[in-house]
């Protein structure tokens, strides 16, 4: 199945199951929440989670795209994106762990058609001093699943993610118990995170397994929550079943509630049998059209492409949801996206108007199921052809400016230079400098910073 074909059969598998179909939120979180983009298909839910009446009813479903920005230094590798679709349904005090178990299981392996040999899951090892006891039930609930195909699965204790490293995985071992810092949601950090007053609770991971070909031993021995490349978390389900006391004390929730969330490309790439998400049906064409419009192939330049591809299908979905380049909040993110796709288009030799060009592919998969891409076409265009002309003058003249203080090794003050003198933006100077090798100071950001607090102090005199 493509990841079209996934997203449907997904909408179509749990409508069938008596829950109602929301339309996405926008990319623009609400005011209040904390962020600057919806990063999740949960986070425009939160009011209902926390017990406000849903007017669609108590079973959800929907696909979600989202905004991650925190990822952006990692994408370049197989699996890492700052937009992706999150496919979600919730349980508003209806149905809990067992039929969101049974059914994800059911989707993946009879729908999707995945290996149920290739799935790994996970769930909360428990804390005695917060109270909070071992999710039992959602392992046993995993152990009957595997049980009912033939697998016996074996459960394994392993503790946190560094304690796996040095663990590993055992003969027969498929479900694993890992402590707060894998298997507790909140929306803060861990157990010692969880905002008062905020429902929280135990999770559940369901992995897919592409195979020890696939592992980097220099993270450890394999187990799922190892970030070693063999392992890919494909969805999430969240039980949410307490809430946090003023005393810091958890108690239960009045009705719980499962919210569950897949990547979309993750789920697609387990059903390609492939870790590498740029390649599924979403994101492929676009790579493809990068290769023609280059002249290389995927294979020679996979970080350059998988970044351009990314970066640009983010500012596409930011630009028709409203945001536009600025140099703060939203704008800046869009604007460093749409800075990032167009050096690394340069390092692929696509020279004018790159982004533009590409952006007839992202909307022609988009356009069937989420028409208001196609709709906003012309301002797409629009918005990306302006930045992109103004910033290519910047372009050239600060990398002229880089590379001729390159060998020389960078310093802090050279990065400010860039930026004031030819709006070089610190962040891209310094993934050139350190691409290319240069050597750069270890000081340079206490050195960028004093040189902005005099642009500043010379600012304030002038007024």
């Amino acid at each position: 199945m493509d990841a079209r074909q996934i997203r449907t059969a997904y909408f179509q598998y749990f409508q069938e199951r008596g829950h109602a179909l929301l339309p996405r939120a926008s990319l623009i979180s609400k005011e209040g929440d904390g962020t600057l983009f919806t990063g999740s298909g949960m986070q425009p839910l939160m009011p209902y989670l926390l017990g406000a009446p849903h007017p669609a009813g108590t079973k959800l479903t929907n696909s979600q795209p989202a905004v991650r920005v925190q990822d952006i230094d990692e994408v370049g590798d197989n699996r890492h994106t700052t937009f992706f679709e999150m496919l979600g349904n919730w349980s508003l005090g209806d149905y809990y762990k067992e039929e969101q178990i049974r059914w994800f299981f059911d989707f993946l392996t009879r729908i999707v058609g995945l290996d149920p040999c290739r799935l790994y899951v996970t769930a909360f090892a428990g804390d005695e001093q917060a109270g909070i006891p071992r999710d039992e039930e959602a392992a046993q609930i995993w152990q009957r699943v595997f049980a009912e195909h033939a697998i016996d699965a074996q459960i394994a204790v392993v503790g946190s993610q560094a304690d796996g490293d040095v663990r590993g995985i055992r003969s027969g071992e498929r479900i694993f118990f890992y402590g707060d810092g894998e298997n507790w949601w909140s929306r803060g950090r861990g157990l010692a995170g969880t905002p008062l007053r905020d429902p929280c609770g135990p999770d559940s991971e369901v992995f897919y397994d592409f195979g020890p070909e696939h592992h980097d031993p220099s993270y450890g021995l394999p187990h799922p929550a190892s970030e070693s490349g063999r392992f890919m978390e494909i969805g999430n389900q969240v039980f949410m079943q307490y809430q946090r006391r003023r005393d810091g004390s958890f108690a239960p929730l009045a009705h719980r509630n499962v919210d569950f969330g897949g990547g979309l490309e993750r789920i697609a790439a387990a059903a390609n049998n492939n870790p590498d998400v740029f390649l599924v049906s979403l994101l492929r064409p676009i790579i493809e059209h990068l290769e023609n419009l280059s002249g290389r192939s995927y294979r020679q330049c996979m970080a350059s492409m998988r970044i351009v591809a990314d970066h640009l299908r983010a500012s596409v979905f930011m630009i028709v949801d409203g945001v536009r380049p600025t140099n703060k909040d939203r704008g800046y993110v869009l604007r460093r996206l749409i800075r990032r796709a167009i050096i690394y288009a340069q390092d692929l030799d696509i020279r004018e108007y790159s982004l533009p060009a590409t952006v007839p592919v992202v909307i022609s998969l988009y356009a069937r199921d989420y028409p208001e891409v196609s709709e906003n076409s012309e301002t797409i265009v629009r918005v990306l052809e302006k930045e992109e002309r103004v910033f290519r003058q910047t372009l050239r003249r600060g990398l002229r400016e880089l590379h001729r203080r390159g060998p020389a090794g960078v310093t802090g003050e050279d990065i400010f230079t860039l930026y004031d003198t030819f709006g070089f933006p610190s962040e891209l100077a310094v993934e050139e400098v350190l691409k290319h090798g240069y050597e750069l100071s270890s000081d340079w950001r206490e050195e960028f910073e004093r040189g902005m607090h005099k642009q500043r102090a010379r600012s304030r005199s002038t007024l």
